[in-house]
């Protein structure tokens, strides 16, 4: 059983070697986690504007659109790396003169495909577990609702930060920099928000 299951983990690990799925998982990891912190972000600080102040509905609103996104994700994902995968193969089949369905690098392109998509479909959890944790402490009865929407958009925005500084060390253009921008963004839509609740 140990034999097959270390068989099995170096199969998968020759197959992202194969396809290179790992440079793709990364970006698709980032984008998403990027997109749902900025939508958890919104829901905070939108409940905090409509006056909600059960943290239960806020974790309920967030666990909604964290889910929807990672469906969203996964299923967008596993669709569109399957049509490039089978665009690819059938490419490589041309240039060939051979068909190379049942074969291994048939079969490590859908594999391939299927892991961006876990990947992508993932990534929003994070920022769920992010966001959701302060309100989490507030039904525990150790941190009070004001709080918790500060420690939640706080978190949220050097949640933000950290993935600018990983995008900016991978392209080699400074982790400050691209922190920076990325917290930037955070912040004018932290504003945004916070305007919507003075009107």
């Amino acid at each position: 059983m140990r034999e097959g299951a270390l068989k099995f983990l170096r199969d998968r690990k020759r197959s992202v070697k194969q396809t290179d799925v790992g440079e793709i998982a990364r970006r698709y990891f980032v984008m998403n986690l990027f997109d749902g912190s900025l939508a958890l972000l919104g829901v905070v600080l939108g409940s905090y504007a409509a006056r909600v102040e059960d943290p239960l509905v806020v974790i309920k609103v967030a666990l909604g659109v964290g889910l929807a996104m990672a469906v969203s994700g996964f299923s967008g994902a596993y669709i569109a790396e399957k049509a490039e995968r089978a665009r690819e193969l059938r490419e490589v089949e041309r240039a060939l003169f051979f068909n190379l369905e049942d074969t291994a690098f048939a079969r490590a392109s859908s594999y391939a495909a299927l892991l961006a998509a876990i990947v992508n479909g993932a990534s929003p959890l994070v920022a769920i577990a992010v966001a959701s944790l302060p309100f989490a402490l507030t039904l525990l009865g150790l941190m009070c609702f004001n709080h918790a929407v500060v420690a939640s958009a706080i978190s949220i925005i050097v949640l933000l930060f950290v993935l600018g500084a990983y995008m900016g060390r991978v392209s080699g253009e400074g982790l400050v920099v691209n922190g920076v921008k990325a917290l930037l963004i955070g912040g004018l839509t932290a504003t945004l928000l916070l305007l919507i609740q003075a009107l």
